[in-house]
């Protein structure tokens, strides 16, 4: 008894091999779209907060803050800062920032509500300062707003500081 064979016939071999160039001649004709920035409301949208630089001023010094865009990292904003203190530059730091920001303060945020916000940041010699505040958008899904924060220097000093935010999610 023979063992039967499944080769195809020469004549579909050819025609599989044609469909499969046609196949790859189209995908490098009509090349995938550059893909749809993140929608309002999912994860994506999310991922990533700017934060406008701000200004504020205390006794005789003008006190600048500027954030790296938050990246959020479980329930928090987490980034870089710089303050610039004019004209007592010695007072200038860098450091860390940390701000809590969980799944329901984002819904809210997305219904267009006022959230309250709260966190830490750590200098670049170890100092610790107390951060609190408030995000506001500008309307029910939008991507910005208005945002206020209060950062604590010591016991008795509190910097208030008015800027925007825009959400800058990435995919």
């Amino acid at each position: 008894m023979q063992a039967s064979r499944n080769t195809a016939p020469p004549w579909e071999i050819l025609r599989l091999a044609g469909l499969l160039v046609t196949c790859l001649l189209a995908a490098k004709a009509f090349p995938q779209a550059a893909p749809l920035p993140p929608s309002a409301g999912t994860p994506e949208h999310y991922a990533e907060v700017t934060v406008d630089p701000a200004h504020t001023s205390a006794y005789v010094a003008e006190i600048s803050l500027a954030l790296a865009p938050l990246t959020r990292r479980g329930a928090a904003y987490t980034g870089d800062y710089a303050v610039k203190v004019f004209p007592f530059f010695f007072f200038n730091e860098h450091g860390a920032i940390s701000i809590e920001f969980s799944d329901d303060q984002l819904q809210r945020l997305a219904r267009g509500e006022k959230v309250g916000l709260k966190g830490l940041a750590r200098n670049s010699a170890g100092a610790v300062r107390r951060i609190e505040g408030s995000a506001v958008p500008d309307a029910a899904g939008a991507d910005h707003g208005k945002i206020k924060v209060h950062v604590w220097v010591g016991r008795k000093i509190d910097l208030a500081f008015n800027t925007a935010y825009r959400l800058t999610g990435r995919n």
